[in-house]
């Protein structure tokens, strides 16, 4: 583990200006309507069927990645998140799950608005590309908004809880009234339209393909939905497929070569770029993260950094993670990855709103799901080699003769004979130091049920075990004037 201590990040702040897709949310619907009349006016309109807001802040707080440090950044969702209370926010908010939800179902009424133009046009075969995309974001947000506002998936159980609201038409009423249906349903709604939209899916029909549902992503969408429900065939069939014919390796994040000679600015202006093999899909989110990553009051210290990384020891030899660890001020640390951008409201404006690329899939992230997948497959070398693989990509000075992960070394560190337990764990604390600040450890606590202990600085233990309503984030209060009941806490 390889530790630079610094006092100060400065940022690299470019100005955007927000155009292209917006000339058409800025107009009353039917003018809108109106002036798309092509598949690419169309995929124009589909830019915006992303949730535009960020997950990483409440997903991260919730997690055992954090600590609390007593004092830093006082924010309303990081320490909501923590304490495990539900978070007083409102849509507006940057980073609240009240923001996430409405930024959700703003991007399904994008890729509904798609969908709806594309089924009255005379030549539809024309728009499968972009129906295929409107169905993957429609879906993609749906999937997202059950995971966090629902109880959790289990394939082992009916799923008959209250799911959320699946919308699959443009509104036309002012308020509307809407049924949670069940988790089940809202995941068989989401597996539909993955399976129609994926087929669809044409990377030509984008200028930057990895900020839409390009195909690689769209694989990644599929493999990580099938990991929740346990369907570990799919979950191989659509990881090899994220690059069919080739290497997941040749496109792992270079961290113990290219990234560890670069200096921290550096990596955060190349961390979420659209260049980089690693990241399949790419989100603007409206995000205040990267602005306070390191200095949350709920963050990760010097103690939980050892927590998180103690993975390291799983491999054999004397390997250790070539991350790069900072500091912001005193016991305030990060890996440098999301960097914030400033968005003006106009041209000559001197206002605007910060803002941060997401990557929400990565390869990464495949090469874990694919070695899960092996692992339940009881297929033990498979799974070994995707670990070595990843490890290959991150131990400093690597060496392939003893910089190695095996059932001896992972029985040794973790003390099981239990070889799928073994391999299930070094998949879950590699993934653990992987995804650090970045909002994903939260999903493998939600898939294991893993029970979650936050200690106050005052000394008050909070523990939230599988079962713990806590777990499922508050519907908005703002919905429920469509009649969608909140949740139990």
């Amino acid at each position: 583990m390889k530790a630079n201590i610094f006092k100060r990040i400065l940022l690299i702040i470019p100005v955007l200006t927000l155009a292209g897709c917006e000339d058409f949310l800025s107009t009353e619907p039917d003018s809108t309507r109106a002036t798309i009349t092509t598949p690419k006016q169309v995929s124009q309109l589909l830019t915006t069927a992303y949730p535009q807001a960020s997950y990483v802040t409440f997903s991260e707080a919730m997690s055992d990645n954090v600590a609390d440090k007593g004092t830093g950044t006082d924010d309303r969702t990081n320490r909501g998140s923590f304490l495990f209370e539900a978070v007083e926010a409102t849509v507006d908010q940057q980073d609240s799950p009240d923001s996430y939800w409405a930024e959700c179902y703003r991007a399904v009424s994008v890729a509904n608005e798609a969908l709806d133009i594309i089924s009255k046009v005379s030549n539809p075969d024309q728009y499968n590309p972009q129906k295929g995309e409107a169905l993957l974001a429609r879906a993609y947000a749906h999937f997202m908004l059950v995971n966090y506002f629902s109880k959790f998936y289990d394939p082992q159980k009916d799923n008959s809880s209250p799911g959320i609201p699946y919308v699959t038409e443009p509104e036309k009423v002012v308020i509307k009234k809407y049924d949670r249906g069940t988790v089940a349903s809202v995941y068989a709604q989401v597996e539909k339209d993955l399976l129609e939209g994926l087929p669809l899916i044409s990377d030509g029909s984008y200028t930057v393909p990895k900020y839409h549902f390009n195909r690689a992503a769209a694989n990644a969408f599929a493999a990580r939905f099938y990991l929740v429900k346990k369907d570990y065939a799919k979950v191989i069939e659509y990881a090899n497929q994220v690059f069919p014919g080739g290497s997941l390796a040749a496109n792992l994040r270079p961290w113990n070569t290219t990234y560890e000679s670069l200096s921290p600015q550096e990596l955060f202006n190349t961390y979420s770029r659209a260049t980089e093999n690693a990241n399949l899909m790419l989100v603007e989110t409206s995000s205040n993260y990267g602005r306070y990553v390191a200095t949350y009051r709920y963050g990760m210290n010097f103690a939980k950094w050892q927590e998180i990384s103690a993975g390291e020891g799983i491999i054999g030899g004397s390997a250790s993670w070539t991350f790069p660890l900072y500091s912001q001020g005193d016991n305030n640390y990060l890996i440098p990855k999301l960097n914030e951008y400033f968005v003006r409201e106009s041209v000559n404006a001197e206002i605007g709103f910060p803002y941060v690329m997401l990557p929400v899939f990565t390869v990464e992230e495949v090469l874990f799901n694919r070695a899960e997948a092996y692992a339940y497959q009881n297929n033990t070398a498979a799974a070994l080699a995707d670990l070595n693989t990843y490890v290959s990509k991150r131990v400093g000075n690597y060496n392939a003769a003893t910089d190695v992960v095996t059932t001896t070394s992972i029985a040794r560190y973790f003390g099981t004979s239990v070889v799928r337990t073994g391999l299930i764990n070094t998949i879950l604390a590699f993934k653990r130091v992987e995804f650090v600040q970045e909002g994903m450890r939260w999903f493998d606590i939600q898939r294991y049920g893993l029970q979650v202990q936050h200690v106050t600085f005052g000394g008050q233990t909070i523990t939230v075990p599988a079962d713990d309503p806590r777990r499922v984030l508050q519907i908005p209060q703002s919905a429920t004037i469509s009649g969608i009941e909140q949740n139990s806490r």
